[in-house]
């Protein structure tokens, strides 16, 4: 009987190996190298239709890994993504845009031709996973005009704009990106348009501060997306929320948390807006750092679309004024809610809706800034173009500090792109509000630097502000002797 168990275990032992031999194999199997399909990594050979090939073969396998070994740079014009399909980027490699601008047709924004082409997208997929440690290049500088002083010059032209957005993904399901450095966009750089359960972790995103548009993660239209443990230098926001009217059938912009990441840019480094012709709502920021940037905290309503029950905790926020070529004006954290400017072709043409001459602004309400830490040149904007455009906003444990520590001209707010003056004089102040409705500033601290111009001037200014609430604000106006540290103007 003794002998009889033993074997059988042997058997069952045999048995495993063979079944976990099998396993391993049917693994292996479902891997894809690109170079096996032609691909070349010599940085020269455009490489698109051999990945093509591979994602294609990978996909009618019934989905598995897409290999792009290490060693060298695969040049490539644009490609498609499918479902199921895990384009794995082996640490040491890299996928390089090509710069040949004839080969960007396919326009990011559909009918909208005017703001940019397709390098990798992909549209109504389930399952996609980008990884891989390697790197995916954009190559954006090579798209760009002149160098300018903190900017690059926009090439002119005619009808489509070739300048090609990184990655776009439209109306997918279970996405993954991770583990990725992404650099050097000439245009969006991670563009999720009416997505649904999206995970973005530990990736590295590098584009040039001096690139207009080079935004780096834009959630548009998506629902449950988590993005964490990030490092971001984007020209342009760095994590965008917003409702484009292009993909206006997907609905609400919901459910979006953001964790853990850090930050640096010359627009915006969080902002949701300025496109938003539905819903933005459910939405957690927390545990970030800011730094370099030029605004730090922003929304900014342009359309008819709402923003709402929106957390923003424990983030240190660290800006400076930049030149007018970018939006934004040094300020910490910036609310405003103003109808689209109709004097510029682009936004009068797809920004407004069909049809309609004259734009409106829906409401901003029940926003919520914890624990935040300001180090500025300029104070926190609250502005709507009505008391009723802007309402219940709280200020907890929110410590401002404004020093003048460049030589860009301040004591200036910015409301572009708005049918009202974009760039208005006002005095600096820590809290410059301004019609809204039911704002509480509670357990806040105002301290100004060594450098303080005539224009630094009070803790907290008003201006048609109903249900203002003070509690518990410490610190002085910025010249005790010419202002008063609260005044309602």
């Amino acid at each position: 009987m003794r002998s009889r168990i033993i074997l059988l275990s042997i058997s069952i032992t045999l048995l495993s190996f063979v079944v976990l031999g099998q396993q391993v194999k049917k693994s292996v199997s479902k891997v894809f190298d690109i170079s096996q399909y032609g691909a070349v990594n010599d940085g020269k050979t455009n490489n698109a239709n051999a990945i093509q090939r591979t994602i294609d073969a990978c996909a009618a396998a019934g989905g598995g890994q897409v290999y792009v070994p290490a060693g060298g740079t695969f040049l490539s014009g644009p490609f498609k993504l499918k479902s199921f399909v895990e384009l794995y980027v082996e640490t040491g490699t890299c996928i390089l845009a090509s710069a040949d601008e004839a080969l960007y047709t396919e326009s990011a924004f559909r009918e909208n031709k005017g703001e940019g082409t397709l390098w990798i997208s992909g549209e109504n997929l389930e399952q996609v996973t980008i990884s891989g440690g390697g790197i995916i290049d954009g190559n954006g500088i090579a798209f760009m005009g002149k160098e300018l002083d903190d900017s690059y010059e926009l090439k002119p032209f005619h009808i489509v704009d070739p300048r090609p957005h990184l990655l776009t993904l439209v109306g997918c399901k279970n996405v993954r990106i991770r583990n990725l450095t992404i650099r050097n966009s000439a245009y969006w750089t991670v563009h999720l348009a009416g997505c649904n359960d999206v995970a973005i972790s530990d990736i590295t995103l590098l584009n040039s501060i001096k690139v207009r548009n080079s935004d780096g993660i834009d959630i548009d239209h998506s629902k449950n997306v988590r993005i964490a443990n990030c490092y971001i230098e984007s020209g342009d926001d760095c994590i965008c929320l917003k409702n484009r009217r292009e993909y206006q059938e997907f609905g609400a912009c919901e459910n979006i948390t953001v964790n853990n990441c850090t930050m640096t840019s010359s627009s915006c480094a969080i902002k949701i807006g300025s496109e938003n012709m539905d819903r933005i709502s459910h939405v957690v920021i927390n545990n970030c750092i800011i730094k370099n940037s030029n605004r730090g905290l922003g929304i900014q309503n342009r359309d008819e679309g709402t923003v709402s029950d929106v957390i923003f905790s424990n983030i240190i926020v660290d800006s400076h004024l930049f030149s007018d070529v970018w939006w934004g004006k040094a300020e910490p954290i910036y609310i405003t809610a103003y109808r689209r400017a109709t004097a510029n072709n682009k936004d009068a043409g797809w920004r407004l809706p069909k049809g309609e001459k004259q734009g409106r602004v829906g409401a901003v309400t029940n926003i919520f800034f914890s624990n935040i830490k300001c180090n500025s040149e300029n104070g926190i904007y609250v502005s709507g173009e009505s008391a009723d455009k802007i309402s219940n906003i709280y200020f907890d444990q929110v410590d401002v500090q404004i020093n003048k520590t460049t030589t860009q001209p301040g004591g200036v707010y910015d409301r572009r792109p708005s049918e009202v003056e974009g760039l208005v004089k006002g005095r600096t102040s820590a809290f410059y509000l301004e019609q809204a409705t039911g704002i509480n500033i509670r357990n806040c601290s105002v301290n100004w630097g060594i450098n303080r111009p005539e224009y630094f001037a009070h803790v907290v200014e008003s201006h048609n502000v109903q249900s203002l609430i003070l509690n518990n604000i410490t610190g002085q106006s910025a010249d005790p002797k010419k202002w008063e540290a609260v005044k309602a103007y």
